[in-house]
C-alpha cells in the first residue's frame, strides 16, 4: 500500500480540512516492533517537538511472541519521553488472533490498559475496532488491514484524538 493511502494520510488531509494547527508527520516503519521503535523516539520527538504523540505499536511484538514484559517497558519509555517533552499521547491498542491462546492475548490487550492507566495517557483500545470480522478488509494473512480499511481505521483514531486536538489547540 502506497504511503498515500494508509490512515496517517488520511488523518493529516482530515486535520488540514478541519483548519486545524497541526502538522501530522509519519515516523512508522512497516513491521517494526517496540524495540526498533524505541531505538529511534528520542530523535523523533527532538526533531519534531510533538504536542500530540500517537504510538501504535506492539502488534508485531505479539505477532513475533516477544515477551510482553519487553514490550510494556518499550512503550513505557517511549509514553514518558513524549510526556518529559510536554506532547499529550494517545496509545492505540491492538489485539492478537486468538490461535495465541488465551491468557497470552489477554495480557497482550490488557497491557495497554494497564499503561494509559499507569502513565495517565488517552487509550484506543483497539485500534481495528469494528473490522476483526470482516476479512474482506484484510490482506490473505487474516491480519494485516487493506487499503480499503484504511478509512475505518482513520474514523477509529480520530474519535480518541479529536479530544486532545481540541484541547492542545486551546492551549
Amino acid at each position: 500500500m502506497a504511503q498515500k493511502e494508509g490512515w496517517v494520510n488520511l488523518l493529516a488531509i482530515k486535520v488540514m480540512e478541519a483548519t486545524l494547527p497541526y502538522r501530522i508527520v509519519n515516523t512508522s516503519i512497516s513491521g517494526e516492533t517496540t524495540h526498533g521503535a524505541l531505538a529511534r523516539f528520542s530523535s523523533i520527538i527532538s526533531i519534531h517537538q510533538p504536542a500530540i504523540v500517537i504510538i501504535a505499536l506492539g502488534g508485531n511484538d505479539g505477532l513475533r511472541g516477544m515477551p510482553l514484559k519487553a514490550m510494556k517497558k518499550n512503550l513505557a519509555s517511549m509514553i514518558k519521553s513524549a510526556q518529559s517533552a510536554n506532547a499529550d499521547v494517545l496509545l492505540a491498542g491492538m489485539q492478537l488472533p486468538p490461535n495465541y491462546g488465551r491468557t497470552f492475548t489477554q495480557k497482550f490487550s490488557s497491557s495497554y490498559h494497564q499503561l494509559a492507566d499507569e502513565y495517565n495517557v488517552a487509550l484506543l483500545p483497539f485500534l481495528l475496532k469494528g473490522m476483526e470480522q470482516d476479512l474482506t478488509l484484510f490482506q490473505s494473512d487474516g491480519i494485516h488491514p487493506l487499503n480499503s480499511a484504511q478509512p475505518m481505521i482513520l474514523d477509529n483514531v480520530w474519535h480518541y484524538l479529536l479530544p486532545l486536538l481540541t484541547i492542545a489547540a486551546a492551549q
